[in-house]
């Protein structure tokens, strides 16, 4: 399985994942993290907005890497590789949608909190795998002693991570990125504040530049 957007994923350090209840919201946010630094978002699939979202992102900033996240169905996948999304991304592991996107040759990157996931991961030869809730499901130390048996594996830990602990991720090798909603917060989003998350995100472009010097 290829890893093309994976790398360009790894190349930029954090991923913000998105939730956008609005499409009016799609334009501005995108405008705010390109001019920000960071021409990328996983835009969640669980809003009416999502699909709809990511067409005009895509289509107004074509540099963009969109990632189409908690995709549950290939009906989900159909519907978001069409509206622009170049990698789909999901919350767990469905053997179905991800069989379908391998055969279909579409990118994919899977959630797994555990071996027994991660090992289906690497028996349909991925790679690149989302480790979510990753605070929640131990953090650090579980990516480490989870992947210790996988040395081509490597993780993109999502759900609970911030300006305060990206660090320590990022300094792992095992992490390729980091998945993080701190700079597009829904209560920024929803109050407009478009330059607030402009700067927050060119600190976090900031952090992951201070970490890999």
């Amino acid at each position: 399985m290829n890893n093309v957007v994976a790398n360009k994923f790894e190349e930029l350090g954090v991923i913000p994942v998105v939730v956008l209840n609005d499409v009016k919201d799609a334009l501005p946010l995108a405008k705010a993290l390109v001019e920000g630094g960071l021409p990328c978002a996983e835009v969640t699939f669980r809003t009416e907005a999502a699909e709809e979202s990511i067409r005009l992102m895509h289509e107004a900033y074509p540099e963009m890497l969109i990632a189409a996240g908690t995709v549950l169905t290939t009906e989900q996948v159909d519907r978001a590789v069409a509206a622009g999304a170049s990698i789909i991304v999901s919350p767990g592991f469905d053997p179905e949608v991800v069989d379908y996107c391998i055969e279909k040759g579409i990118e994919v990157c899977p959630g797994i909190v555990t071996p027994s996931e991660l090992a289906q991961a690497v028996k349909r030869g991925l790679t690149r795998v989302k480790f979510f809730p990753a605070e929640a499901a131990g953090g650090l130390a579980m990516i480490k002693a989870m992947t210790a048996a996988y040395t081509n594996v490597r993780i993109m830990p999502t759900g609970g991570i911030n300006a305060k602990n990206i660090s320590d991720y990022l300094a792992c090798d095992k992490i390729f990125c980091c998945g993080g909603s701190w700079m597009v917060k829904g209560d920024l989003i929803k109050a407009g504040e478009f330059d607030k998350i402009k700067s927050m995100t060119e600190e976090a472009v900031g952090l992951v530049k201070e970490i890999r010097k």
